[in-house]
């Protein structure tokens, strides 16, 4: 097939997206649709986002096309919304895009070539500073807690307040748990439940350094552990059920066992 015949097939297949979300939002459209805002559409984006991530995940490309869909609707979406304002179209926001993608990239585009992702990571971060009053500006407070945590402590070691070596991070690890034991007596003999949760972020706020410093991605690193958890225990209610046992009928010494036993057969 020729490439002016793939441009044209895919600009017509653009065009009729956004024919139907017209349609959906006109005068005969769909109530539900029609209703919609950007501030109620939020849920729906964040929900989306993540299954994009579980079909990633997963490695489904079936999935991962459809949840490319959901994301893009949620594009197509906001678009028709603020062009129905008079604000701007689905064309400005591809237009704006292409134009960033430009500029970020010189070494692409008629400038200087870079050699490897890290120069380019630099001159990007150098840019950028530029333009920032701090080196923390532009992390979205809405980001989840653990990847917002990394951003902001990965921007204050690039400005230079860093840990020299991992043994500091080990050692900050081990007084903010020290702290959250305190906490923790405190709280039994009355202590403020406020404190407790202080202490406890202060001791995830470490933690995530320490991912940080050895290259791991908390936000994933739980994401596989609550999966984990999630097999081992549908084992657990596996192994119950064909005993013909109840879960709630089951001691906590019962469950210890099967959690050993689960663990057992996942190595």
């Amino acid at each position: 097939m020729p490439d002016s015949t793939i441009r044209d097939k895919r600009r017509s297949s653009v065009k009729r997206l956004l024919e139907v979300m017209a349609a959906l939002r006109g005068p005969d459209g769909c109530p539900w649709d029609r209703a919609q805002t950007h501030h109620s559409l939020v849920p729906f984006l964040i929900e989306e986002a993540y299954e994009l991530i579980d079909a990633i995940e997963a490695g489904q490309d079936d999935a991962l096309r459809e949840e490319l869909g959901d994301v893009l609707l949620q594009v197509v979406f906001h678009a028709r919304i603020a062009e129905e304002r008079g604000a701007f179209s689905f064309a400005d926001v591809a237009t704006s895009l292409a134009d960033k993608l430009v500029e970020r990239h010189p070494h692409v585009f008629g400038g200087e070539p870079l050699a490897g992702a890290e120069a380019v990571r630099e001159a990007w971060h150098v840019r950028k500073m530029q333009t920032r009053h701090s080196a923390l500006d532009g992390v979205p407070d809405a980001l989840p807690a653990l990847q917002w945590a990394r951003e902001i402590s990965a921007r204050a070691a690039r400005a230079g307040f860093e840990w020299n070596q991992r043994g500091e991070i080990l050692a900050k690890i081990a007084e903010e748990l020290a702290e959250f034991r305190q906490a923790v007596a405190q709280r039994a003999d009355g202590g403020a439940p406020e404190e407790l949760e202080t202490e406890f972020g202060d001791l995830l706020f470490a933690l995530v350094q320490l991912a940080r410093w050895q290259g791991i991605d908390a936000e994933g690193a739980l994401r596989r552990a609550t999966r984990k958890f999630i097999h081992r225990f549908r084992w657990m209610e596996d192994a119950i059920r064909a005993r013909g046992l109840q879960h709630d009928r089951q001691t906590p010494s019962r469950w210890w066992a099967l959690w050993a036993q689960a663990k057992a057969n996942a190595k």
